[in-house]
């Protein structure tokens, strides 16, 4: 396995993103056994309702529940109080949301937990994988990309967060400033010879891990591909998973 040291176990989560649920639960069921954590985002959630989480759960995977919120302090807390009614075990919080949203945050979580008997992982997204230099100009942050994305996790990582959702390109960087504290969770993951779709700042996994990922997400490279089964064994064979 190409690991740095202090990577988990099981670092492949699959996005599971679908228009429908029938094919949603057609590919729980495919790759139930293959693949330990699913990340559901925006998408599924506006289709299917919170409730998909559970179905998830109870399917035997854990769940990522990727919503990235942002709002003010209050709102966040209730939300992040309700994700874990749900049983989620990871969820996205966007960390230009501020210091007082961060920390309301880690109260929910530290709260909800203790009634609960878990505390899912804290996750702060430093700036979208689909976005370059020229974006972030355009809507007034100055400085580019890696000097956002450094800004940003160090504010995330002083709020008490468990760990951060940055490009492959940023995980060197961010492992140099931060060292091994914080978990490094890399989208924007496509194996080699692959489509990078409407992502700027990929990698493949091999790149990703040298580069001090704990945690790599893939989604349509392997739910787009023909036969997606085929797709995610490959894929764990490229990390050395089997």
């Amino acid at each position: 396995m190409m690991a740095n040291p202090r990577r988990v176990e099981d670092p492949l989560i699959l996005a599971l993103d679908v228009p429908d649920w029938e094919k949603l639960e057609a590919m729980a069921e495919m790759f139930r056994g293959e693949v330990g954590t699913v990340k559901l985002g925006l998408e599924a959630y506006t289709r299917f309702g919170p409730a998909v989480f559970r179905e998830m759960r109870d399917r035997g995977f854990r769940v990522f529940a990727d919503l990235k919120l942002h709002d003010i302090p209050n709102t966040v807390s209730g939300a992040v109080e309700a994700l874990q009614r749900w049983g989620v075990e990871m969820l996205t919080l966007h960390l230009c949301g501020g210091r007082k949203m961060l920390e309301a945050a880690v109260r929910a979580v530290r709260g909800g937990g203790r009634r609960a008997g878990r505390m899912p992982l804290l996750l702060g997204v430093t700036v979208l994988t689909s976005l370059g230099d020229g974006d972030l100009e355009e809507v007034g942050m100055s400085g580019g990309v890696l000097e956002s994305v450094l800004r940003l996790a160090r504010l995330g990582v002083y709020c008490g967060l468990d760990g951060l959702v940055c490009s492959p390109g940023e995980a060197a960087e961010l492992r140099r400033e931060l060292g091994d504290g914080p978990l490094l969770v890399t989208p924007g993951i496509r194996p080699a010879g692959t489509e990078s779709h409407d992502q700027v700042r990929t990698a493949t996994p091999a790149e990703a891990l040298r580069a001090g990922a704990d945690y790599l997400v893939v989604g349509r490279a392997v739910t787009g591909h023909p036969r997606p089964l085929e797709a995610l064994r490959a894929l764990k064979r490229e990390i050395g998973l089997s």
